[in-house]
């Protein structure tokens, strides 16, 4: 009796132990009853009938590395449903592009279980099939682009990719969350190609600069130039117009002293009765003449063909100074002029020493005949 009492004992005891079941959080267990789907376990303790009930084990596959480095999927069998997002890295295909260039892409999956008996029922291996679709639907997404667009839109590819997955998974009780293309190659001849277009592209971006940096300094140059330019016309102007102001004045000022003397002149010759204009004219006769004259070596003197009116103009002079010189009745007070600058000055002596000295040389180089007989014409001394 006791032995059949311990049997029981020992019996209820393995029982309860192969009827316990612990899940840890995260993962779920698919149970069957006599080959049926019965129920899902949850994470936390769990009990199960023995002999009657039994996990559904499925294919999952599993990414290790060799001893070499590099990455394999080995797949076994397993019970146990990962319920945590999870990595899947595919190793590298050959796709063909738009404009047929054969390129190795490796992607990389992330995805999720989220109905346990949807992948256990609806998919008979899900490792393969997320590998076969994933690469199917790579070849088609690259297929409509070309080498360019491929290189430089990895995120459209992998919107596309997930979205194309996502849809597909939707009733294996799979979520696709992100698929990211790791590794796009090229072959080798693309790539020194591709080489070669971007070190031109250097070049011609440096040739442009510099161009540019050139055509910059010119035109900074032409305009320190111009402006430098400017400025010296613009001083040149100021300098011109200030020396042109200086002559006005300087002429101002010199006709003011001739008018002056000529004022002072005329009141001189009108207090002795003599004639100012036949004295002016006489002495500009007076001064051509000495002109004329004036070379060293000169011996022939010309007189113009009415040489009557200069010996009359000289005769009348010579009366005049007789005249001035012959006491007369005062002069009325003048008023006092302003004085020129020494050098606005005229130089010279006065007039009438001027015209006193025209006589003397002119009685000196003109003969006694020529004197007496005006009305001949010139001659030659």
């Amino acid at each position: 009796m006791l032995y059949i009492a311990g049997l029981a004992a020992i019996f209820v005891i393995v029982l309860i132990v192969t009827g316990m079941k612990v899940v840890q959080q995260g993962e779920t267990v698919v149970i069957e009853r006599l080959g049926k789907y019965s129920r899902t376990l949850s994470s936390g303790v769990n009990i199960v009938w023995p002999f009657l009930d039994a996990p559904r084990k499925l294919d999952w596959g599993f990414m290790e590395l060799t001893p070499e480095g590099k990455k394999i999927i080995k797949k076994r069998k397993v019970s146990r449903i990962d319920l945590r997002e999870m990595l899947y890295d595919f190793e590298r295909q050959n796709v063909i592009t738009k404009d047929n260039v054969v390129l190795e892409i490796n992607a990389l999956l992330y995805f999720q279980v989220t109905d346990p008996v949807s992948v256990i029922y609806e998919i008979a291996n899900l490792p393969d099939a997320l590998e076969k679709l994933t690469q199917t639907t790579l070849r088609n997404v690259i297929g409509e682009m070309d080498l360019d667009q491929t290189l430089a839109s990895r995120d459209i590819i992998n919107s596309k990719l997930r979205a194309i997955l996502d849809e597909a998974t939707d009733r294996w009780g799979v979520k696709v969350n992100r698929v990211e293309i790791q590794d796009i190659i090229p072959p080798q001849e693309i790539r020194d190609a591709m080489e070669k277009q971007m070190r031109a592209e250097r070049d011609k971006r440096a040739t442009i600069l510099s161009a540019e940096g050139n055509k910059r300094s010119a035109v900074l140059e032409a305009e320190g130039i111009k402006e430098s330019q400017v400025h010296k016309a613009e001083g040149e102007k100021a300098a011109r117009v200030l020396v042109a102001e200086g002559e006005a004045q300087a002429r101002v000022r010199v006709a003011q002293a001739e008018a002056e003397a000529i004022r002072q002149i005329t009141q001189a010759i009108s207090s002795s009765g003599g004639d100012p204009a036949n004295y002016l004219i006489a002495v500009r006769y007076l001064d051509a003449l000495k002109e004329m004259v004036s070379g060293k070596d000169n011996k022939v003197v010309y007189l113009p063909f009415e040489a009557t009116g200069i010996l009359s103009s000289i005769g009348g002079i010579k009366e005049m100074l007789e005249g001035i010189k012959k006491p007369g009745p005062p002069l009325p007070p003048q008023e006092k002029t302003a004085e020129l600058p020494p050098s606005l000055a005229p130089s010279g002596p006065p007039a009438a020493d001027r015209g006193k000295k025209a006589l003397e040389f002119v009685a000196e180089r003109v003969p006694d005949a020529q004197r007496e007989e005006p009305e001949e014409p010139p001659s030659q001394a």
